[in-house]
């Protein structure tokens, strides 16, 4: 190599990212920290080994969470134990709700396997466990992801993506208070994914897309998948995986139930062009709004003035999947390269451990709707 080539320009990094943890096991997907800095991560069952699908780390371990026996599941509709966990999640109260698809390897859902699991972190126990109907958590449904917002009602809603790639999308509902639940925005427009030719991803100068080992290519069709609340509580924002744009919803309209699915699909407002493709949004306090960049390994956020800042970019940020906005004022991230599994690969797993969890400073606290 020449010392012309040595001098070459290189991508720069933005921010400043720092290892919390590596993952030398399974591939981590939602990160969540506590109140008082507990940090919890699961990992849903995509077919690496899962020993355990929740996990608070200590001491730099991943540890079984609230129990090992909690994690053994004794079927895919087991409704008493934990069979794949997608999103963990703190509320404003200081509890950790786990958001159990039901659903190993995308498979289709029976009832009492997706379910809102809500753990007492004063006890580390189970203190009530959310089934859904078969008409709210349909056969294809894939709960991703959760917010909550305790002012609304007796014991406050939450509100979760389904971001199935075999079926209907939309935003579920749910009465904290009663364990009521029901969907919105069922199969609108603005929670399903765009495909080609309106859509081309790209992630390390390779398509986005999954790849069978004989080369037949299909796109990639999840949809409602990241999702943030408001600072204030008034609007719900949202994007499919697959699509460069987000959207938000009047969280009024969700939670009435007097309004039908028109009324509630007329809040729906277009926020316009991310610019990236997004797994996961957050806010913080500051009411501005972040998303994850998994096609140029990187986070921006949107200010209360609609303008943009890039938060960091750096080449370890390999896929950005999960983010959690904590008290100390960092906001957590896991990385996960989701896009060099096999199915996007060609039947290759590229993927490379350690998987890693990273935080950034934000100067600003998590939205703590009570």
């Amino acid at each position: 190599m020449t010392t012309a080539e040595l001098r070459l320009a290189t991508d720069e990094r933005v921010g400043d990212l720092v290892v919390v943890h590596l993952f030398d096991g399974a591939m981590p997907t939602g990160v969540t920290v506590s109140h008082g800095g507990r940090v919890f991560v699961c990992y849903p069952k995509w077919g690496d080994d899962v020993g355990f699908t929740v996990a608070e780390l200590r001491d730099g371990q991943a540890v079984a969470y609230p129990s090992q026996e909690l994690n053994d599941n004794r079927s895919d509709a087991d409704p008493e134990r934990l069979v794949s966990v997608q999103s963990v999640v703190v509320d404003p109260a200081d509890r950790l709700w786990l958001l159990d698809t039901g659903s190993p390897m995308f498979q289709p859902t029976e009832r009492g396997g997706p379910k809102l699991v809500c753990v007492d972190l004063a006890t580390d126990t189970v203190e009530r466990v959310v089934l859904f109907p078969a008409d709210v958590a349909l056969p294809t449904t894939y709960l991703n992801d959760v917010r909550f917002d305790l002012r609304r009602g007796e014991g406050g809603c939450a509100f979760i993506t389904d971001s199935s790639d075999q079926g209907p999308n939309g935003i579920i509902v749910v009465d904290l208070a009663s364990g009521e639940s029901w969907r919105r925005l069922h199969e609108h427009p603005s929670t399903k994914a765009a495909v080609p030719p309106d859509l081309r991803m790209v992630v390390e100068g390779v398509e986005f897309a999954e790849r069978s080992p004989d080369g037949e290519v299909q796109p990639v069709t999840m949809g409602a998948d990241g999702i943030a609340i408001a600072a204030d509580g008034d609007r719900l924002y949202y994007c499919p995986l697959a699509g460069r744009r987000w959207y938000s919803v009047s969280v009024d309209a969700l939670v009435d139930r007097s309004q039908d699915d028109d009324a509630v699909a007329a809040t729906v407002r277009d926020e316009g062009d991310k610019g990236c493709v997004s797994d996961g949004l957050e806010t913080d306090d500051a009411g501005r709004l972040y998303v994850t960049d998994g096609e140029h390994d990187a986070i921006h956020r949107r200010l209360p003035d609609g303008s943009w800042e890039t938060v960091v970019h750096d080449p370890r940020l390999l896929w950005p999947d999960t983010m959690s906005v904590a008290a100390d004022g960092h906001l957590y991230v896991t990385a996960n390269q989701l896009y060099r599994q096999e199915k996007y690969r060609g039947g290759e797993d590229q993927r490379r451990r350690p998987y890693v969890l990273f935080r950034t400073p934000i100067d600003a606290g998590p939205v703590r709707l009570r």
